[in-house]
């Protein structure tokens, strides 16, 4: 009970929750270390309805870490809204085996859709799968539409087995704007994309300024590493993201010679 007077000393913010939340719930949130964790957490069992076994997992699979790894990923002034996307994501839940293709990703995200969902986050409805557009005489296929209840946007989500290719910007970008040309409804804003990697270079997408197109670009995971090790690595991807962004905001918008230095640091061996 000390722990949770000073944990949760607003006395507004307990009364809402305690409404909407258990004695159990609270005490999975009391062990986290950040304010910020606690309130996400228990700000998402409250929206989603949670039971303490759910809630416990979303904390084991470090929910709230992935999202502030896909935020920092964003710019000041990006068209899309904090929190919604994570980074990466965990997709254990399809039961992949090795050499899957992409069509054996989509059918497996299909099979499992409302595991998916979950995964996905909050306010996500599935609306079609291999989504015809056709272009002048040319068909294109996105691989899967989805619809944000909350934002009122259309989120197109394409899957790619390898490392994210700076191509990519653009394909998106084409589903992008055929959707808003064809498939928006009024009162609508318009599509987000998200391309979903099995690796990705963050440095290559920051420089690529996807965010300011409405195109999020997130790795997925598969199969999930031992928990010490998971945990070491989304500690160390988080902390690297952290970094990437003090250092950005560091730069003034005129310091052109510090920008060209961080945007071109060495990349070791990844995909060009």
């Amino acid at each position: 009970m000390v722990r949770f007077a000073e944990n949760f000393s607003d006395f507004e913010i307990v009364t809402k929750l305690s409404s909407q939340l258990s004695w159990s719930h609270f005490i999975e949130l009391l062990p986290l270390k950040t304010e910020e964790a606690r309130q996400y957490y228990a700000d998402e069992a409250a929206k989603r309805r949670f039971g303490v076994i759910e809630l416990r997992h979303q904390i084991s699979r470090k929910a709230y870490e992935r999202h502030e790894i896909a935020n920092a990923g964003l710019a000041e002034r990006t068209v899309i809204p904090f929190n919604v996307f994570k980074d990466p994501y965990l997709l254990d839940i399809l039961g992949l085996k090795d050499n899957f293709l992409e069509a054996d990703l989509e059918k497996a995200i299909l099979a499992e859709l409302e595991a998916f969902i979950l995964e996905f986050g909050h306010g996500f409805t599935f609306v079609e799968r291999q989504k015809r557009m056709t272009v002048g005489d040319e068909d294109i296929v996105l691989d899967l539409l989805f619809y944000h209840r909350i934002l009122k946007r259309l989120v197109a989500v394409e899957l790619k087995l390898g490392v994210f290719k700076a191509a990519y910007k653009g394909q998106m970008e084409l589903y992008l704007n055929w959707l808003d040309e064809n498939e928006r409804q009024q009162g609508e804003e318009a599509p987000l994309g998200i391309i979903l990697c099995a690796a990705a270079n963050r440095k290559k997408v920051e420089m690529l300024k996807m965010d300011k197109a409405g195109i999020a670009v997130a790795e997925y995971w598969t199969e999930l590493p031992p928990k010490a090790e998971f945990e070491r690595k989304i500690k160390e991807i988080l902390h690297e993201a952290q970094e990437r962004l003090a250092r950005r905001k560091s730069l003034s918008p005129g310091d052109s010679g510090k920008q060209i230095e961080y945007f071109f640091e060495p990349k070791g061996d990844e995909d060009e």
